[in-house]
């Protein structure tokens, strides 16, 4: 198998093989991304995925309505989960961030925002030198995001976050699954 990075980790290589790059199109998917970009921001993705299914206990599944509801006494419960990144900034914007994204739905609903910045060409990166941490697009979709309410939304999050829904296919020229996630991406 050739992949696009070497892990000798197997939830990072199950990852890269069954999950990165694939087409995220519903909003309660796009939301869990959005937020496990933004937490994280400073730290290994490892570290993330880890961390995965307590960030999925702890926020209800990434329902956007019950994260929404959230209030204050959540906040301290979370701060005080080891299941999960416990940084009060990035949790206070998952739950802006679930508002936001029930405030979209009257306009234009998450998913439909966040495809709508699908570069018209995008190059097949041959290394990871031709990775890029930002591009146009995605400095435009954190400029929407943010405006909309979004937090923790730079352009290198939402870039990460398109590569991993496959609004962009970065896998590598010679990557053993990159045919298959752009045939899903096409689809």
């Amino acid at each position: 198998m050739i992949r696009c990075w070497e892990s000798a980790d197997p939830l990072y290589n199950a990852y890269h093989d069954e999950e990165w790059g694939l087409p995220v199109r519903d909003e309660r998917g796009l939301y869990e991304r959005l937020c496990l970009e933004g937490f994280q921001s400073g730290l290994s993705w490892l570290t993330i995925l880890r961390k995965r299914d307590g960030f999925r206990a702890a926020f209800e599944g990434f329902e956007p309505e019950r994260v929404a509801a959230f209030d204050e006494r959540d906040v301290a419960r979370l701060l005080g989960d080891a299941s999960i990144v416990r940084h009060r900034g990035k949790i206070e914007a998952a739950i802006a961030n679930a508002r936001a994204t029930i405030a979209l739905r009257e306009t234009t609903p998450l998913h439909e925002l966040f495809w709508a910045y699908r570069p018209a060409t995008h190059a097949t990166p041959r290394s990871q030198a031709d990775w890029h941490a930002s591009t146009p697009e995605s400095g435009a979709l954190a400029k929407a995001l943010r405006k909309a309410g979004f937090r923790f939304v730079g352009p290198t999050t939402v870039y990460a976050a398109m590569q991993a829904c496959g609004v962009v296919n970065d896998h590598l020229a010679g990557c053993s699954v990159r045919e298959s996630v752009e045939a899903r991406r096409l689809s």
